[in-house]
């Protein structure tokens, strides 16, 4: 057993931004990385992957893997494991990287860690950082001798490295034969929602509105303020539960991971399971009326006091300086 070995999704037919994470990781931890990609024109993104660091790209193809049907990725990437045996599996905590790691840890006979926010090797074993209780906590945890070691990542916790165009990687193909009958659900319809502006996973700025608003209405001075600062919205579960915003916005534990250089909490207690989405950001600034919110033990910068008056007087001011 060897080396590091990366599960690679991609959008939209280009390497993953998680994907890009993963490998910055993988060559912090071993000395060789692969990814695998699946189903078919894939030469460009193995050359993205090589850009970013790789050093073997296996191209799993197969029939059956160019719809994206989940049992056949699974399959086809045990099969893979048992032919190159990679001495640690990194797998994006996305929805199909929640899918395909349990399920291969259980084929593999192998040890899993979910949910990792760090993973390091000490004394040559490798060592996990997740979180646990919901987000209250984080537990420190060890891997089995026996198998591969695979690890579910929580997305945006590494920087991907600098690409270089100029650097190269191994191309493998690997033909994994698979018969249909691995199929038991399949995929029958994607329907993409379309979105505008900055990307919430991807925005430098977010302003995220939580249970203080009182409904949906305030989230439209949110979104002024998010598209003077170039920037996304996001929200709280608490508001994504109550119908204010819908859960693709949602920022947190069972939401997105985002990382901006700026997030600007406006009506959000700071809730452990909100800040494991947002604590990796750069700057927070929280808005609340109550002094005692968790929220301000998270922030640089706070302002207690109603947040339609602040708010008001904040986008006034942004306004006057994006304008000068």
């Amino acid at each position: 057993m060897s080396g590091v070995l990366v599960f690679g999704e991609l959008t939209d037919g280009h390497l993953s931004g998680t994907t890009a994470e993963l490998i910055a990781l993988g060559k912090q931890l071993g000395e060789s990385v692969a990814v695998a990609l699946f189903g078919g024109n894939m030469a460009g993104a193995a050359d993205e992957a090589a850009a970013y660091g790789a050093d073997r790209v296996h191209l799993v193809e197969d029939p059956l893997l160019v719809d994206g049907q989940k049992d056949a990725i699974i399959a086809a990437f045990d099969s893979l494991c048992r032919e190159v045996s990679p001495d640690i599996v990194l797998i994006g905590k996305t929805p199909l990287g929640l899918d395909v790691g349990p399920r291969l840890a259980f084929r593999l006979h192998a040890g899993l860690a979910q949910d990792c926010v760090s993973l390091e090797m000490r004394d040559g074993k490798l060592v996990a950082t997740r979180s646990v209780y919901g987000g209250n906590a984080l537990a420190t945890v060890g891997f089995p001798e026996q198998g591969p070691r695979i690890a579910i990542v929580r997305g945006k916790v590494y920087e991907p490295l600098a690409p270089d165009a100029s650097q190269t990687a191994e191309i493998v193909k690997f033909e994994p034969k698979l018969d249909s009958s691995v199929i038991k659900a399949k995929t029958v319809q994607v329907v993409k929602r379309e979105s505008q502006g900055v990307r919430l996973d991807d925005a430098d700025v977010v302003v995220s509105g939580g249970r203080g608003l009182g409904g949906p209405d305030p989230f439209a001075q949110l979104q002024e303020l998010a598209s003077l600062l170039k920037g996304a919205v996001g929200a709280s579960r608490a508001a994504c539960d109550a119908g204010w915003l819908d859960h693709s916005y949602q920022v947190g534990l069972t939401g997105k991971t985002v990382t901006p250089n700026l997030y600007i909490a406006v009506g959000i207690s700071g809730a452990s399971q909100h800040m494991a989405g947002c604590s990796g950001a750069k700057n927070i600034v929280a808005i609340n009326k109550d002094e005692n919110a968790n929220i301000f033990k998270e922030a640089r910068y706070g302002v207690v006091g109603d947040w339609k008056g602040v708010l008001s007087s904040f986008i006034e001011t942004v306004r006057e300086l994006t304008k000068s």
